[in-house]
């Protein structure tokens, strides 16, 4: 009987956590080809909701994250996805956002929306969804910031406003931020209780290895608050490992997938 509690609350414990995965799949969109698309679910097969930055705004895009969700659909479980509009900056940089999230673990909670209060200020306005799992709400904020050329600071720092603007929120930001979490701009977010799941964690891909090293810089990151989450796992995804040169993985990505296990305090 002792043991048929313990695992009883066992399977209570690993039921209250889910899985979130943050990744910037470069171009996803026509010119990814049906290999690369059964490679990326292959990736992402084990996780409860994937965020995704830079899906391809014009034709094609909307259809590979199709194609990947019908992938993932052959991996055992069911699930489904959502497709943001094109952000609202020039033509050359729009994009759209995705969600796929395991329909076992988590459902969709409303509509999500594109942040248009900042749209004039911030040049792929996030992509913001609400999720439900163990009967508890939290809302992911989708993110890709401008290039790092581009000073993505002078954008970032409208973030510090979205806690204010949704305060009955539990918010996740997820994303490539093409700036490191410990420049000033984040102080604001972590002065009210939001911290980087990664620390010195290299994110983005080198067109070639240098000595040995084959991650450039420290981009995507997840931000939390330690008030409503907390963090149980978290890692990164080295799939560059399963090609034979840095050049055959950026057919896939430019970035690995960074992701967190959590519940909700």
């Amino acid at each position: 009987m002792t043991k048929l509690l313990l695992v009883f609350f066992s399977t209570l414990s690993i039921s209250a956590q889910t899985k979130l995965l943050s990744w910037n799949i470069e171009n996803l969109g026509k010119s990814k080809s049906n290999s690369e698309i059964a490679f990326m679910a292959n990736t992402i097969k084990d996780f409860d909701i994937i965020a995704i930055q830079e899906v391809v705004a014009g034709y094609g895009g909307a259809q590979a994250v199709a194609r990947l969700a019908d992938e993932l659909n052959r991996k055992g479980s069911s699930w489904d996805y959502v497709i943001s509009d094109p952000t609202s900056s020039s033509a050359y940089k729009t994009e759209r956002y995705a969600f796929l999230w395991k329909k076992s673990k988590v459902k969709k909670i409303g509509r999500p929306w594109l942040e248009k209060k900042y749209h004039l200020t911030i040049d792929r306005e996030p992509y913001i969804c609400t999720f439900e799992y163990d009967n508890k709400q939290f809302t992911v904020i989708n993110y890709h910031a401008i290039t790092k050329n581009r000073q993505p600071e002078t954008e970032i720092k409208y973030f510090k406003f979205l806690p204010l603007e949704y305060p009955k929120l539990n918010l996740i930001f997820a994303g490539d931020w093409n700036c490191p979490q410990a420049h000033t701009v984040f102080n604001p977010l972590k002065k009210m209780g939001y911290q980087p799941a990664f620390i010195n964690q290299k994110t983005s891909l080198k067109k070639e290895r240098v000595q040995g090293q084959y991650l450039a810089s420290e981009f995507d990151n997840i931000f939390y608050s330690t008030v409503n989450f907390s963090i149980k796992n978290k890692g990164v995804i080295a799939f560059y490992k399963d090609f034979n040169s840095l050049q055959e993985a950026r057919t896939i990505s430019d970035h690995i997938p960074i992701w967190i296990e959590f519940s909700i305090n």
